[in-house]
């Protein structure tokens, strides 16, 4: 009994000594104060750089080039739809591609000045075909859908969605 009221005296004044170590240099909560607002520097303004991420200054002895773009516009749009969410909308479109096996659909948004000024959100619908030549089979084989979300913000003042392929474009109308 004896021993523990002991262990708990000694825990309660060691306890206590506690709220000096708050207030310590020692503390390294401490060690840097609260942050403030300042102007930054003009240099800073103009240059963008993210400090985190190595420049590029060249190509190097083992960097890969870059790839060229290999991707076609899908034959035929066949399908196009527009699903409202909470946050914006989905927009959903179904392609018929050419050939068997192509991958890496994008929507690849168009973006002119017309466009803009008319309200018309515009994409192309591209696939990549395999290099080895693959055969043509049945149409639903070759059907390939692709989706991009778009927020509110991206909605605002656009009243037609348009998606174009090869032979083909569908448009869908804001109600």
């Amino acid at each position: 009994m004896r021993k523990s009221l002991a262990v708990l005296l000694v825990a309660s004044l060691s306890l206590s000594a506690c709220s000096s170590w708050r207030e310590s240099r020692m503390n390294p909560s401490n060690w840097f104060g609260d942050s403030t607002s300042t102007t930054a520097d003009a240099s800073v303004q103009a240059e963008q750089v993210n400090p985190l991420v190595p420049q590029k200054t060249g190509k190097g002895l083992f960097e890969r080039p870059d790839q060229p773009d290999r991707s076609l516009p899908i034959a035929v749009i066949s399908e196009l739809r527009v699903d409202p969410t909470t946050t914006g909308a989905i927009v959903t479109a179904t392609g018929i591609a050419t050939r068997q096996g192509a991958y890496g659909a994008q929507l690849r948004p168009i973006v002119s000045e017309e466009n803009a000024q008319n309200g018309v959100l515009a994409y192309t619908f591209r696939v990549i075909y395999p290099e080895d030549p693959t055969p043509q089979g049945p149409e639903r084989s070759r059907t390939v859908t692709q989706a991009v979300t778009l927020s509110s913000q991206d909605l605002e003042g656009v009243r037609l969605i348009r998606v174009s392929g090869q032979q083909n474009a569908r448009e869908v109308r804001r109600r």
